[in-house]
């Protein structure tokens, strides 16, 4: 591929008012409309500081920025090019924005968190976003890092991976014929335990996927959360019991999951071998087989009675090749096997109920996706702004995960940032024609069956030319 043309014959004027660089922003924010953001907006949102006014406007301009691709204050000038003001109403300058998020407190981010579950729940309804949720749906917790530089950022601090940032605490709802979308955020500071707050977060998200239609109307659905050995804890097993969901979390080796381990018959280990090979980080070697056992376990024996909860330890084990990585005090019983337990009460048999745990992974892609847009920066010192900030992170990745499954089976289940370089970043001309706006876009653009579903879906078939 080379130019057409020699560089003496070539020349380039910013001078077109009728150009847009991301003509998939119409169907999306249509789609936003329709699920009533700017009306949740006004209804639950109390900004009263000279700032914070016209919050109905504010609020869809900062999640359409994100949507486009913007992750700072500076970047939503995304919005205020060529035919944009033509195309939308209500677009607000970057300064603008940022003043706005400054206004926030704490309670105010509570408030957008409301809004957040409220769109999330219409948009479920609105869209094939959650299929099968009435059937089988999980609600995966992590929490990651986001790097801050600098003495001005509140609340910044070295967290778990020696990294200075803060500290996002993430819920994502999905089934295993959707891909997942986040149910509750939280800003942490940096030096916080992972699993503080996690329950009460996990309440909220719960009842988020209730309202989506998890576990269907009679609630007969299989609900389980999942969570790595961080939040291994008293707190979100109960909250996720009190939701009347099922659980499936990492146990950390603490002296009782050790006992119970060493109780396991050497007769009930289970070979199982991995459809692909798994590359070890600790053991710098390529795991393709293990075992799998399991054995009555009943956790938080030092709580009082009524706080002990019983159900199953599902303990995979892979031989150990080098010994010098056994892990100091655990003795002989780790010695030829590295040991993985995970205490569940999910009804599925001993296999599926390990393969299931296994797939909690999937909500790294969630964190890479946030990291990769929106929360590639959390943009102001106050941790109130940032807070803020990362709720609308939250809203504009439903937003965008709701338009790919409108658009096709392939983008229902495609990265945000592929969602947006097929369907969002589209060049554009506008045109009129009786009255009427006509988009004029890019022919043979590869992807013009999806967009094209994803326009009729949220504005209707366009008027014959």
């Amino acid at each position: 591929m080379r130019l057409s043309h020699g560089s003496s014959a070539l020349s380039a004027t910013f001078d077109d008012p009728n150009l847009v660089s991301v003509a998939g922003l119409a169907p999306v924010v249509a789609l936003a409309q329709s699920c009533r953001l700017g009306d949740l907006v006004g209804d639950k949102l109390t900004l009263k500081a000279p700032g914070g006014v016209n919050a109905q406007l504010k609020v869809p301009a900062l999640v359409a920025g994100m949507v486009a691709g913007a992750d700072s204050i500076a970047d939503m000038d995304l919005l205020r090019h060529g035919g944009m003001n033509r195309l939308f109403a209500g677009i607000r300058a970057p300064s603008t924005l940022g003043t706005f998020l400054r206004t926030f407190t704490f309670g105010h981010v509570r408030q957008l968190d409301s809004v957040a579950a409220a769109l999330l729940t219409a948009l479920a309804h609105r869209t094939p976003l959650l299929p099968g949720a009435d059937q089988v749906t999980y609600l995966d917790l992590d929490d990651t890092m986001r790097e801050t530089h600098g003495y001005a950022k509140q609340g910044a601090g070295y967290g778990y991976n020696k990294i200075k940032g803060l500290n996002a605490l993430l819920a994502t709802i999905s089934t295993p014929l959707a891909a997942p979308v986040i149910g509750a955020a939280r800003l942490r500071k940096g030096a916080v335990k992972s699993a503080r707050g996690a329950g009460k977060l996990l309440g909220e998200a719960l009842g988020t996927a209730r309202a989506a239609g998890a576990g269907g109307p009679d609630r007969r659905g299989l609900v389980l959360v999942r969570g790595d050995s961080a939040f291994y804890c008293h707190d979100v097993i109960a909250a996720a019991r009190r939701g009347g969901a099922r659980f499936s979390i990492t146990a950390r080796m603490d002296a009782a999951v050790k006992k119970a381990i060493a109780a396991i018959g050497e007769d009930a280990w289970t070979p199982i071998r991995y459809p692909h090979a798994v590359w070890d980080e600790q053991e710098q070697c390529w795991i393709s087989d293990a075992e799998v056992a399991e054995i009555g376990f009943t956790a938080f024996t030092s709580r009082r009675k009524t706080d002990h909860i019983p159900a199953r330890l599902i303990v995979r084990r892979v031989k150990r090749l080098n010994p010098a990585s056994v892990p100091t005090g655990q003795g002989e019983l780790f010695t030829a096997y590295r040991h993985h337990a995970v205490f569940t009460d999910n009804p599925e048999p001993m296999l599926a109920a390990e393969t299931t745990h296994r797939q909690h992974a999937v909500i790294e892609q969630v964190n890479a996706d946030l990291k990769a847009g929106p929360l590639a920066h959390l943009p102001s010192g106050s941790f109130a702004a940032n807070s803020a900030w990362l709720v609308l992170a939250a809203i504009a990745f439903n937003l965008t995960r709701a338009a790919g499954a409108l658009a096709s089976a392939f983008h229902a289940k495609a990265t945000t940032g592929t969602i947006r370089a097929q369907l969002i970043a589209v060049p554009m001309r506008l045109g009129r024609s009786a009255r009427r706006l006509r988009l004029h876009l890019p022919r043979d653009w590869p992807w013009q069956t999806a967009w094209t579903q994803l326009f009729d879906a949220t504005l209707g078939p366009p008027a014959a030319a």
